[in-house]
């Protein structure tokens, strides 16, 4: 499946692959690569795969799972079409508690000791999911897990995943999209060495020129 997904996502440009003129991530880091998932809601075909998928990864991985939560603001419409297949509640949360109203960081109702199951579009460092799998623990859920379209296998978003004891399962990672990509002719397989170095050290630009090879 990892490779089914990451052709359609290459298929549609929501991923794409750039070595010789790296992305710059509002972080400030240079990336060879560049994900936005968001553009799988604007190819019905890709979606249906995706959400589909997402699904099928929820029933088998997390079969007791109660409702779901989508990450503000990309896990939020797969965490709703998936919930409209499994038939399954959903909401999401805020990046903060809104300042007025009942001042809410989680939308959607969410009962004490609910089975809950996480949606994301991507995970890098895992920071940004962490926050939420807090706010909801806080808020009294019983979060089984994560899932998620794509990952970038980064050491440190495992490390901080497993030292939070969260499991996350993703549609594809970086290692399957690379492969697939070099398979495609869209990289060469020299590429795939630069990119894996990339993703072993982010802070290291030697990739860039190659120097890993």
């Amino acid at each position: 499946m990892g490779y089914e997904i990451a052709r359609a996502l290459l298929s549609i440009d929501a991923v794409m692959i750039r070595p010789d003129e790296p992305f710059i991530w509002a972080s400030g880091i240079k990336s060879p690569i560049y994900c936005d998932n968001r553009l799988t809601l604007s190819a019905p075909e890709v979606r249906v795969k995706i959400e589909n998928s997402l699904a099928q990864l929820i029933k088998e991985k997390f079969p007791e799972c109660e409702v779901l939560m989508g990450t503000s603001t990309a896990g939020i419409p797969h965490a709703a079409i998936v919930g409209h297949i499994l038939g399954l509640p959903m909401g999401y949360v805020r990046g903060s508690a809104k300042d007025h109203g009942k001042k809410n960081q989680i939308e959607g109702k969410l009962q004490k000791g609910a089975k809950t199951v996480v949606v994301e579009d991507l995970i890098s460092t895992g920071g940004s999911v962490l926050e939420v799998v807090d706010v909801l623990r806080k808020e009294g859920a019983d979060v089984l897990g994560v899932v998620s379209i794509f990952t970038y296998n980064m050491k440190k978003g495992l490390e901080r995943l497993k030292e939070e004891n969260v499991v996350n399962y993703s549609l594809t990672n970086l290692d399957e999209l690379a492969a697939a990509a070099a398979e495609d002719g869209i990289i060469s397989e020299k590429d795939i060495k630069r990119i894996l170095a990339f993703r072993d050290n982010p802070s290291d630009e030697s990739w860039i020129k190659g120097d890993v090879l």
